[in-house]
């Protein structure tokens, strides 16, 4: 394969950002990890620890409404939106808190962005279920290369915000994987996080954390900082992420 500057092919972990990076890297093998901590894979963490198959929907519109019927499952809506018929929200306290449906079509634009345009193996990792992930990936001898994509946030003029708890749940699950097989990028992505002197209190503090925290739904980031609380490994199969 060419090299170019961004496919760091000479690695087999690798780290980017973005759904731009996941659709460049999309044609190198092996398997892509989303990790979209606030809060698309901390959700579908909460969501397959408790059964449900999460199908990625990167638009929250008329589409996803039609992909939920197709599928005769549930949809997820706006974090303000929840009712008592409608208690799915991207919110990982309110998939904690309602029913477990058995399927959930679940908007984002930023993780289920990335897994849309992922081909090949697709895991969902988060600071709850980092350690799971990074043991998946070890044991299995076909998850080779391993390109980890921190999803990030929105700029309001649609670009890229590098996000901390991205970068730091990127990190997690790299600092765990045999060395001598990282690409810079994702040297300095795992070195980050074991110099992180108290991981949660960054997520809590850093920009992503305090609007949700200000926003009402401080709980969302309590649950996104339970290290290592989950060992579901969700993979995406036939359009879903499954335990």
């Amino acid at each position: 394969m060419p090299t170019s500057p961004w496919n760091q092919v000479r690695h087999h972990v690798r780290f980017d950002w973005g759904p731009t990076a996941a659709a460049a890297l999309a044609d190198d093998g092996g398997t892509l990890v989303v990790v979209d901590v606030l809060s698309f894979t901390t959700a579908v963490s909460v969501a397959v620890d408790r059964g449900t198959a999460v199908h990625p929907a990167p638009w929250r519109d008329d589409r996803a409404e039609a992909l939920a019927r197709d599928l005769d499952a549930r949809l997820a809506v706006g974090r303000r939106s929840v009712t008592a018929q409608q208690p799915w929200s991207l919110s990982p306290a309110a998939l904690r808190a309602a029913p477990a449906p058995e399927r959930l079509v679940l908007p984002s634009p930023n993780g289920s962005a990335i897994a849309a345009c992922a081909r090949g193996r697709v895991v969902a990792a988060c600071l709850r279920n980092a350690g799971a992930v990074a043991g998946w990936l070890r044991d299995h001898d076909r998850a080779w290369p391993v390109t980890v994509i921190a999803a990030g946030e929105r700029w309001p003029d649609g670009s890229l915000r590098p996000a901390l708890e991205d970068l730091l749940g990127a990190g997690a699950v790299i600092a765990t994987l045999p060395e001598r097989t990282w690409s810079p990028e994702a040297e300095a992505a795992a070195a980050l996080f074991r110099a992180t002197r108290s991981v949660p209190d960054a997520v809590r503090r850093c920009a992503s954390g305090t609007e949700l925290i200000e926003a009402g739904f401080a709980e969302d980031v309590e649950i996104a900082v339970e290290l290592d609380r989950s060992s579901a490994v969700p993979v995406l199969r036939e359009g879903a992420f499954r335990a």
